[in-house]
């Protein structure tokens, strides 16, 4: 995927409120062994570290233009890899932390266990991600790329959501051996003050998987139709979005 670190960051203050969340339910033993998965430019990830311990945090990241953003801190590194390329490495960790980058992902059935296969006994495991099989952004934009003629200008090629449900990931948490379960839904409304305020949100993100499989024109059809769509369906400025997010901790 191609990111956009101007166009992510554009929605900072938004992105960090489901991170405090996340980051609430996490017991903070001195010490630990971190990783977060899909850091983006880094600055959550310090953040966390900053909450941590005496902790060493790994942030990974398989965006070179995110990672040019990272900060620079004791006890923290950052590493250009992808997470499933992480993920075949035998290292354990003591906190596994992700943040919005898990829904990127596919087969979740199989990720998350291979997931909390990489953490230490008595470990802990802290995932956020938006939930876009309900959000409607995310539902406009799956309808309209397999409609003409966006559909044959992706040859047929979608990108359905892989996240599950609440009780999807509680079965898997059980199963692989978890335990102080934190499994819910939060909405996180966002308001717009102009027109394309929920288009630019989403494009520095679900859009950018059918950006890169574009040409400039029908990319720019792509999106012109995006917004008249999102303008149909939010008619009023103000209007408030009602974006989902799942919040997922255990310990294993």
């Amino acid at each position: 995927m191609t990111w956009d670190p101007k166009k992510y960051n554009e929605f900072k203050e938004e992105r960090s409120k489901p991170f405090e969340d996340l980051v609430s339910h996490i017991v903070d033993y001195p010490n630990q062994k971190v990783i977060d998965l899909g850091c983006g430019t880094g600055e959550l990830t310090k953040k966390l570290s900053d909450k941590l311990t005496n902790s060493t945090v790994l942030g990974i990241d398989n965006s070179a233009e995110m990672l040019a953003k990272a900060p620079t801190a004791e006890n923290l590194t950052f590493k250009e890899i992808a997470i499933l390329e992480q993920l075949k490495e035998e290292t354990k960790w003591d906190l596994i932390f992700s943040n919005a980058a898990l829904q990127w992902i596919d087969n979740h059935g199989e990720l998350f266990p291979k997931i909390i296969s990489c953490i230490n006994p008595g470990g802990q495991l802290a995932v956020q991600m938006p939930q876009q099989n309900e959000n409607i952004l995310n539902r406009i934009l799956l309808n309209l790329v397999q409609e003409e003629p966006f559909a044959s200008y992706l040859k047929n090629w979608t990108r359905p959501s892989p996240v599950l449900t609440l009780d999807e990931y509680a079965k898997i948490f059980f199963e692989n051996g978890g335990t102080d379960l934190v499994i819910y839904e939060k909405v996180y409304p966002l308001i717009s003050i102009s027109k394309n305020d929920f288009f630019d949100f989403i494009s520095g993100s679900a859009l950018t998987v059918y950006q890169e499989r574009l040409k400039k024109d029908e990319f720019e059809k792509l999106s012109n139709e995006f917004k008249n769509r999102i303008d149909k369906y939010f008619p009023n400025i103000p209007s408030i979005y009602a974006f989902r997010r799942l919040i997922l901790y255990a310990r294993f």
